[in-house]
């Protein structure tokens, strides 16, 4: 089905299963399908209100009669709802409710995979909320370690390092209570570090690369006694990262891993007998990455990281004098 479908095209296919000989069931899990379509390739912002036009039909057809359509079908309007571009929180909200609403119905009927990844979305869905306060990063995190028990590193290696990488950077947005920094920061780095355990660069190097590069940001804002030595460990981190992401694959993803590696070097001193003599070579280094990301930054349109990485750069230049 063509992804940049029309609305009137949507009203149009609603029209047709609506005309269809199929049985009720059929016409929702169609529905669900056609939806599906729209969510997992979006053109476009109406790509994604069709999706919820088609899941909201799904919906209605169900009724009371199919408890498990109609979950579904709540569930993927909530997953629709968490994408959509929004500055506020109302379709976060309805995200939210619709899946506290379907969660309890798919744990009786649907499969222990339907179930988890619906759990995984949740966790998403209450992190984006906790800015708000209408949601606690706690329960975020809970989200994810019950999904956790169905997606194991041996049978389902993706999800794994993917839930991972969402409790860890749950950990860092808790709200910085000074006693508590350490051990959150420690607690990020920790879940990073289990996770690498088991994705490996060979078998799963996007997941991989995505997990080093933020444990290397985690390590170099880890409050410690031991400062130079986590910029160190972070520095490795990213160099792991950086077997998989290049300009030429991963141009992006790429940038964002070389400034972030600019960010380190910036503070680690040449000579770390020495700190008092300062950084001159190191700072050269950083330059240039800075300079790298800037330009993939404006290539690619992502006006917000160039800024982010131009301002580094003029702090480099002022460092450099």
């Amino acid at each position: 089905m063509n992804a940049s479908i029309t609305d009137s095209a949507v009203k149009a296919a609603i029209a047709a299963i609506a005309s269809e000989s199929a049985t009720t069931q059929e016409k929702i899990e169609m529905l669900i399908e056609m939806a599906q379509g729209f969510q997992k390739k979006p053109k476009t912002k109406q790509d994604l209100q069709n999706a919820v036009e088609l899941y909201d039909y799904a919906d209605q057809l169900s009724g009371e009669d199919y408890p498990l359509l109609k979950a579904r079908a709540t569930v993927g309007k909530a997953g629709v709802l968490r994408t959509i571009p929004d500055v506020g929180y109302q379709l976060l909200q309805q995200a939210k409710a619709g899946y506290e609403e379907a969660l309890p119905i798919l744990q009786q009927f649907a499969s222990k995979e339907e179930l988890a990844e619906a759990q995984m979305n949740f966790g998403l869905v209450l992190q984006s909320l906790v800015p708000f306060n209408l949601a606690r990063i706690t329960d975020s995190i809970q989200a994810y370690q019950e999904a956790l028990q169905v997606f194991t590193w041996q049978t389902y290696p993706q999800e794994y390092a993917i839930l991972h990488n969402n409790i860890a950077i749950a950990y860092l947005s808790m709200p910085p209570l000074s006693e508590q920094e350490s051990l959150r920061q420690g607690l990020a780095v920790q879940t990073f570090e289990e996770a690498l355990k088991y994705i490996q660069l060979i078998k799963h190097p996007r997941e991989y690369a995505m997990l080093q590069n933020n444990l290397g940001n985690a390590l170099q804002y880890l409050p410690s006694g031991h400062p130079i030595n986590n910029i160190f460990r972070a520095i490795t981190a990213y160099d792991e990262a950086l077997k998989v992401r290049n300009s030429k694959d991963t141009p992006l993803e790429y940038a964002n891993t070389i400034s972030n590696k600019a960010n380190a070097l910036f503070n680690l001193p040449d000579d770390t007998e020495k700190p008092e003599a300062g950084n001159p070579q190191n700072l050269l280094l950083a330059r240039a990455y800075y300079q790298e990301a800037w330009e993939i930054f404006r290539q690619y349109e992502q006006m917000e990281q160039a800024q982010v990485v131009a301002q580094a750069l003029q702090e480099v230049e002022s460092e450099m004098r």
